[in-house]
């Protein structure tokens, strides 16, 4: 029987380190693909939205290329709290608020590293033939402003703690039934709070944009991350499956009802 429990407590164990893993790749990626605008209706081969949403503002869904993954991050959350809880949500939140910050300060110190005349010489034309500076379009890609960089971790970090808390109301409203229910309604709810907050904080508070203008912006935004959400709520369902496979189907709901009444008593 200890044999068992020992196997039991390694695998989960092993499943907080793997989610954690996927959670802090996807969320570092999103960061660094950030800085790329995407027309999500040329992709789709759609005539542009045109949405008029305030005078003067006609919003087509061009959107940060971070979106694309990012909702990987949000149901990652939802899987982490259903067995591990808010303290694992948050613990895994600030790891990688943690690292974000390092990777932006890694990033921000080699675009100031002079670069090599021989890298700028065979690179000097673009596959045109056209004059092209490698260093700038490095730097360009690469270093993000100040306000986009606080505008974010604060955005990641509220969401995440949204989304955990919300979560485990919805869970203790619904049991452990409906799945889709409590994952769905946390991360729409989280989602809202981000759109809102990034584009806030990084081109109202930081930048030059009006607040109709970011308010325009965040609601295109959340459009496509609620779309998003519901679209991969099938995916939660599969997450849930293999859990039960790997961890077997009465030791992953142990794990899931420990979780439960661990935030139930827990203060944070």
């Amino acid at each position: 029987m200890k044999d068992q429990d020992f196997i039991n407590e390694q695998k989960r164990q092993t499943l907080y380190v793997a989610l954690c893993a996927i959670f802090l790749t996807n969320a570092i990626v999103a960061e660094l693909i950030g800085p790329k605008i995407f027309s999500l209706e040329t992709f789709l081969s759609l005539q542009p939205a045109q949405i008029s949403i305030f005078e003067g503002f006609t919003l087509d869904f061009n959107l940060t290329a971070g979106v694309v993954i990012w909702p990987v991050v949000f149901i990652t959350t939802d899987i982490i709290n259903e067995y591990f809880g808010k303290s694992g949500v948050k613990k895994i939140s600030f790891i990688t608020a943690g690292l974000i910050t390092y990777v932006f300060m890694v990033v921000l110190f080699v675009t100031d590293l002079p670069p090599a005349q021989f890298w700028l010489d065979i690179n000097a034309v673009d596959s045109n033939g056209n004059p092209f500076n490698i260093e700038e379009a490095f730097d360009k890609i690469f270093t993000q402003g100040l306000g986009i960089i606080i505008g974010s971790l604060i955005a990641f970090l509220i969401g995440q703690f949204l989304d955990a808390h919300t979560f485990q109301w919805l869970r203790r409203l619904t049991g452990s039934k409906n799945i889709w229910l409590r994952a769905t309604g946390s991360t729409l709810i989280s989602q809202l709070v981000d759109s809102f907050v990034v584009l806030g904080v990084a081109f109202y508070v930081f930048g030059n944009w009006s607040f109709d203008q970011v308010i325009a912006v965040a609601i295109i935004n959340y459009i496509y991350k609620f779309f998003i959400a519901l679209v991969m709520t099938p995916l939660l369902y599969l997450a849930h499956f293999g859990i039960d496979k790997y961890l077997g189907k009465e030791f992953a709901d142990k794990t899931a009802e420990t979780a439960a009444q661990t935030n139930l008593f827990s203060k944070d």
